[in-house]
């Protein structure tokens, strides 16, 4: 079991991220912008953030520099929740600091598969 933040603005996608998350039997924060995710990530140390990249205000690319230049937070796996799947965005999305990413719409088995594999063994 972990601590899971995600950072996410769209409600469904909300919903069905902590679905799958809890159903794994972790533990799910919920922000719906960027700077209510990067204090709870000071504040909370998740084991893993699931951040989105289109959110109001600033985006998941920009608050993932952000956590990856503090001190607090840099250690902690960042994954991108991207409908952005283009040639391109891949490298963008890595350039930030984020260690992986789970593209739009989520398939719940790909999903599960990729957050363990970054929680590592538990």
């Amino acid at each position: 079991m972990a601590k899971i933040l995600v950072i996410e603005d769209n409600p469904a996608n909300m919903t069905l991220a902590t679905f799958l998350l809890q159903s794994a039997n972790h533990v799910v924060l919920g922000a719906t912008d960027a700077e209510t995710g990067l204090t709870m990530a000071r504040e909370q140390q998740p084991s893993l953030i699931l951040m989105d990249i289109q959110l109001p205000g600033m985006d998941g690319l920009a608050a993932t520099i952000i956590l990856k230049k503090d001190e607090a937070t840099r250690s902690i796996p960042v994954l991108a929740l991207t409908a952005l799947a283009m040639k391109g965005d891949e490298e963008r999305i890595r350039a930030a600091g984020c260690d992986g990413y789970i593209a739009k719409p989520m398939r719940y088995k790909e999903f599960l598969e990729t957050i363990a594999a970054h929680l590592g063994p538990t």
